[in-house]
């Protein structure tokens, strides 16, 4: 019987040694990496719940939704850029990293940013909106169109029954009763809105039957302007040829669609004034300027009026000037007749006198020919010398250019050359000497400061288990918390027991 038991032992002791056992410690641990491996830095969305935030500056929290919670951290390092306090119940949005708490093998999450959801999501995706159309040019001055100052027609896009529409009619009504008005009915909130308000501005473009456009909608929360931030729309308005005012929401709202119009109104109303003129204001405008050019025109015809009394006054009678003009025109005849009897005389002389000194065509040519051939004679001698010159000069310079052939300065440097190279060479044998030695210097030194040496004076390295965050401070780490001690030759997972600041 005995033998037999310890027969059995063996066996089982034997069976165990050949199966790979996992310690707890091990099994987490692996269990951590691969999670954090699987998982990239990524948002989540939910509830704050089981709120902690303990004097070590981290926040710990449970984040649930209808179906699920899991656990949350955030240290001290990252909660500092929060702009706002967390509470229980509050909905947020979270930049995570998935990762296991060794210590209590609990699935948590690292939180690296938190923000408010909703609205906040909405924000991001409105100034990112905001920023590309700006940066593509469609926000730009140089593409606004001016509004009309007395238009005829005027269309509407905006909801029927909203206030917005009745606060354009009554002001239009009440400074401009003679203008025409055109409503294109839309949705100014909903899935279907930005789809709505594209259509009503493609089909005013299509029938150019308005002065201008008026494209609004009363005040409300982001999330109920959101149809006027929709990207097609602004390309929309941007590409539309008519005038276009919006007016959307309160003075203190804005949107993508306020930026892309030719005019932003901060109300429905203040649009409306922006569209038409004041009717009594124009009208008394009319009537002043009417009395004003009527004055002008009375002062100046009065005016014409004394000017044509005083010509009457200076003017002549007709019957003296046409005498005078017969005496002065008569004298001038008699002028005239006297200096063309003159002027004949003195042409006759001078013919007379050129025609004595005319030489005959014959002698001219004869004497033309001489000097002609006097000057052939004298350039060819020049040619001759000067080409004599030449050639002398040139065989000079035979001579001077036979004596400086470049044969005796290339061997000159030639020889200069081959000295140089050797003193270069040596040069750089002596820097690359130099060289060695100094880095030898710096590799003595780098190992005399290397950290390896001062863990072999018994000192060690202690870090976050969870991270590998080096701690520096007791208040860093929690009781049960694991932490990682590196020695000189390997390392120690040690729990927390206690911990203390002094």
């Amino acid at each position: 019987m005995i033998s037999t038991n310890t027969s059995d032992s063996r066996g089982t002791l034997a069976s165990r040694a050949v199966k790979d056992v996992y310690p707890v410690s091990r099994l987490v641990r692996e269990a951590r990496v691969l999670l954090e491996g699987s998982f990239p830095l990524l948002w989540v969305e939910g509830e704050i719940s089981n709120l902690a935030m303990p004097g070590s500056g981290h926040i710990y929290f449970t984040l649930k939704d209808e179906a699920a919670q899991v656990r949350c951290a955030m240290f001290r390092n990252r909660n500092r850029q929060l702009r706002f306090k967390p509470e229980n119940g509050m909905q947020v949005l979270l930049r995570v990293r998935v990762t296991l708490y060794e210590g209590r093998g609990e699935f948590q999450l690292v939180v690296e940013h938190m923000e408010e959801a909703g609205s906040g999501a909405l924000q991001r995706a409105y100034e990112a909106l905001r920023q590309r159309l700006g940066e593509e040019g469609l926000f730009d001055e140089a593409h606004k169109k001016p509004i009309p100052a007395t238009p005829h027609t005027i269309g509407i896009v905006s909801s029927p029954d909203g206030a917005a529409v009745h606060d354009i009619l009554s002001v239009l009504k009440r400074r401009f009763p003679s203008v025409a008005v055109i409503l294109y009915p839309v949705a100014v909130q909903g899935d279907d809105s930005a789809r709505q308000l594209v259509d009503a501005i493609n089909l005013a473009e299509y029938r150019q039957e308005c002065d201008v456009l008026i494209i609004g909608r009363g005040g409300g929360s982001l999330e109920d302007l959101w149809s006027f931030n929709d990207e097609k729309l602004a390309r929309t308005l941007f590409s539309c040829s008519l005038p276009v005012i919006s007016a959307v929401g309160h003075e203190i709202d804005f949107t993508i669609a306020d930026f892309v119009a030719d005019v932003r109104a901060p109300t429905p109303s203040a649009a409306a004034e922006i569209a038409v003129p004041d009717a009594k204001q124009l009208l008394a405008n009319i009537l002043g300027l009417k009395q004003r050019l009527t004055g002008m025109i009375r002062q100046w015809l009065a005016t014409e009026q004394r000017h044509l009394q005083h010509l009457q006054r200076r003017l002549p009678r007709p019957d003296v000037q046409l005498k005078q003009q017969k005496q002065v025109l008569s004298q001038q005849s008699r002028l005239l007749d006297s200096a063309w009897q003159r002027a004949v005389t003195s042409r006759q002389q001078k013919l007379d006198f050129l025609t004595a000194r005319l030489k005959h065509p014959r002698a001219q040519i004869d004497k033309q020919q001489s000097r002609l051939s006097a000057l052939t004679h004298r350039l060819t001698q020049a040619f001759r010398a000067e080409l004599k010159q030449t050639e002398t000069a040139l065989s000079s310079l035979q001579h001077r250019l036979q004596r400086q052939l470049p044969e005796q300065a290339v061997a000159h440097h030639r020889h200069a050359l081959n000295s140089l190279s050797k003193q270069l060479n040596r040069l750089m044998l002596l820097r690359l000497d130099k060289a060695k030695h100094g880095l030898s210097q710096q590799v003595r030194t780098l190992d005399a400061v290397s950290p390896l040496n001062t863990l072999e004076r018994g000192y060690s390295i202690t870090t976050r288990k969870s991270n590998a965050e080096v701690l520096t401070r007791a208040d860093d780490v929690e009781v049960g918390e694991t932490i990682q001690v590196r020695l000189l030759k390997g390392h120690l997972a040690c729990e927390v027991k206690g911990v203390s600041e002094k």
